[in-house]
């Protein structure tokens, strides 16, 4: 499997957090953890900024992928509201995770919790054409549900 280097840096020394971290030898995702002076209680529908106490260094040529964790949306109903969010290369602030509650009860999160993951992916910077008329295909201007349900 490819690597590249990430720099990574802890933002708050006396409140050491948990760096981002992969879980399992395939995991493609590093689970990201909350770094928080008190709990945070997430009500139904509540969307809050989460900080991370972490910034980071991407490559150029590269982005973080801000993704949810699946056992959280499958069993508490917390998702992300911008997901997948962009960890731009040029970006140097700290890394949050803008989560929503789109469950029915309150959601406690706590410093130390996994929140969120992170996945590195290669980006390519695009060239724009503009032209009078589009390369023909099967689906044209079919869009959504054009295929059925």
């Amino acid at each position: 499997m490819e690597q590249i280097k990430i720099y990574i840096k802890r933002l708050k020394k006396n409140h050491p957090i948990s760096l981002p971290q992969y879980m399992t030898e395939g995991s493609s995702g590093m689970d990201l953890f909350a770094s928080l002076e008190e709990e945070v209680l997430l009500l139904p529908g509540e969307r809050r900024l989460i900080p991370t106490g972490i910034s980071v260094a991407i490559p150029e040529g590269f982005e973080g992928q801000i993704r949810p964790r699946s056992g959280l949306a499958i069993q508490k109903g917390i998702g992300l509201v911008n997901g997948p969010g962009t960890i731009d290369s040029d970006y140097r602030g700290e890394v949050g995770i803008l989560l929503i509650n789109f469950g029915k009860d309150p959601f406690a999160i706590r410093n130390g919790e996994r929140i969120a993951q992170m996945v590195i992916s290669r980006v390519f910077r695009s060239i724009l054409a503009e032209v009078d008329d589009l390369p023909p295909t099967q689906r044209q201007e079919g869009g959504f549900g054009h295929t059925g349900i």
